[in-house]
């Protein structure tokens, strides 16, 4: 989805290979640097086409040379031994005897896996909540999840009632969940919305792309409005109707629009702009004030499980990206200002 779909339980992992590498075939690559992965596992990988090595797709047997840069995409079902208590502080902004809703910062991963097997959400959610209930995939009070570099709302279940009534509800698409994102263009319509199937890209398994029928991938649809233009980026307020694996970042790429900062689509090079080296400069400060993909679940809306009133939650963009919007903002009115 942002809010991944629960039978997407995926990790991914990105490598560069040393100028003095000696070439070595992939798969030992990857043993050496993923914990706990067998060769077995990453030769399935490999076949599955999840192994891409400087864009493009290889088998197992492929020898990584000095300068190569590896990604791999490895399926991993999460084991009980992983579902450990941490202490972690949570930032919760309601919670009552059925459900709480937090507020995630970017960075942190939503369950463990391959990786990432401690200091995750569910481990945070275990040291404060007992006897959370869990999910078809024993994800404990999980009903929807966000990507690790995605900060903002997830709501989370208490209760064995709780998990079904909002699982039923994120089905049915009556659950509202809006994103706040920075996009790379200047956007023609002040509204808009994207449909597509979603399904990895065949080339590269990293990533998500949008196809024309339903044999490719999965319904997915967003709704976007404009919510403040700067030039060469806008701020757009994402709808979604469907919750897809990455669907606004592979949806907004589709649309020429890929996020801002969003290393895995491409969106943390300059797409828009100047050629001027103090626009260059510029442009990589905004990275640098925020290195990850300008996405934030902003609002979350569904109805309480136990008492059926409608419940709706915001929460304000996080230091980092309000701290690139208000670079941006005062670059565009610095251009407006020469222009007059």
């Amino acid at each position: 989805m942002e809010n991944e779909s629960l039978d997407e339980l995926h990790e991914h992992y990105a490598f560069s290979a040393d100028a003095g590498q000696e070439p070595l075939r992939v798969d030992k690559f990857l043993m050496n640097r993923i914990e706990n992965a067998t060769r077995n596992k990453i030769q399935q990988a490999a076949a599955a086409g999840s192994i891409v090595v400087n864009d493009n797709a290889v088998k197992s047997n492929y020898r990584v040379k000095g300068g190569d840069v590896v990604k791999v995409l490895l399926a991993h079902p999460p084991h009980e031994d992983l579902l450990v208590p941490e202490s972690m502080n949570l930032d919760i902004i309601y919670e009552d005897d059925a459900l709480l809703v937090v507020n995630k910062p970017a960075g942190v991963v939503v369950h463990p896996g391959h990786g990432n097997y401690s200091g995750t959400l569910i481990n945070g959610l275990l040291y404060h909540f007992k006897n959370l209930p869990k999910n078809s995939n024993n994800r404990p009070g999980l009903v929807h999840r966000i990507d690790k570099d995605t900060s903002g709302l997830l709501v989370v279940a208490k209760t064995d009632l709780a998990m079904a009534h909002l699982a039923q509800q994120f089905h049915d698409k009556t659950s509202t969940r809006q994103y706040l994102a920075l996009v790379w263009g200047d956007v023609l319509d002040e509204k808009g919305t994207v449909k597509g199937y979603l399904a990895r890209d065949p080339k590269n398994r990293l990533l998500m792309s949008v196809f024309p029928d339903s044999d490719h991938g999965k319904h997915a649809i967003t709704h976007y409005e404009v919510v403040e233009r700067f030039g060469y980026v806008t701020l757009i307020r994402c709808v979604l109707e469907t919750g897809r694996t990455h669907q606004i970042r592979a949806h907004m790429k589709h649309l020429g629009h890929t996020l801002f900062s969003d290393s895995r689509y491409g969106g943390d090079k300059i797409l828009k702009g100047t050629t001027f080296t103090k626009y260059k400069q510029f442009v990589e400060n905004c990275f640098k004030q925020l290195p990850r993909q300008a996405l934030h679940a902003q609002t979350l809306g569904f109805k309480h499980p136990e008492t059926g009133k409608e419940m709706s939650f915001s929460c304000p963009l996080p230091e980092d990206f309000e701290g690139a919007l208000t670079k941006w903002r005062n670059y565009a009115q610095h251009q407006q200002l020469g222009n007059v």
